[in-house]
C-alpha cells in the first residue's frame, strides 16, 4: 500500500485556486501512529514513558485495574513493542523508549500541550 492523497475537488475561485477542503496526506506511518494512540492504555503508557515515569511494567500495572492488567501485558505492551515505540524485556519487566519512539513523540507532545482542549477521558 502506498501513501494516499485526498485532494479537494471543490470549486475554484477566479484565480484558479481551490476553495474546497485542503488536501490531506495519509501514510502507513500516520495510520500506525493513530492506531497506537487510539487506545487509552497505550496513550497513558507512552506519555508516562515520555515523562520518565516508567521503568518497568510494574509502574504501569499498579495504575491499572485487575481486568486491564491482562490486556496491558498480553495486548498493549506487545503492540507498542512490535511498533518499535518501546523496548520491553518480558523477563525483567523493564520498559524503555524504543527505536521508533521519536516517530510518535511529536503527537505525545501535542496531547500534553493541548490536554485542556481534549475530551475529559484523555489521555
Amino acid at each position: 500500500m502506498t501513501d494516499m492523497s485526498y485532494e479537494s475537488h471543490g470549486n475554484s475561485d477566479s484565480s484558479g485556486r481551490s476553495v474546497g477542503p485542503p488536501s490531506v496526506e495519509l501514510s502507513r506511518q500516520t495510520d500506525k501512529i493513530l492506531e497506537t494512540l487510539a487506545d487509552r492504555q497505550r496513550r497513558v503508557a507512552l506519555l508516562l514513558l515520555k515523562r520518565g515515569a516508567v521503568e518497568t511494567e510494574g509502574d504501569l500495572l499498579f495504575r491499572s485495574k485487575d481486568e486491564t492488567k491482562a490486556a496491558l501485558v498480553h495486548n498493549h505492551l506487545p503492540k507498542l513493542e512490535a511498533a518499535g515505540y518501546i523496548e520491553w524485556d518480558k523477563e525483567s519487566g523493564t520498559i524503555e523508549k524504543g527505536p521508533e519512539f521519536d516517530e510518535i513523540e511529536p503527537l505525545l507532545e501535542l496531547i500534553e500541550q493541548h490536554s485542556d482542549e481534549l475530551p475529559h477521558d484523555w489521555p
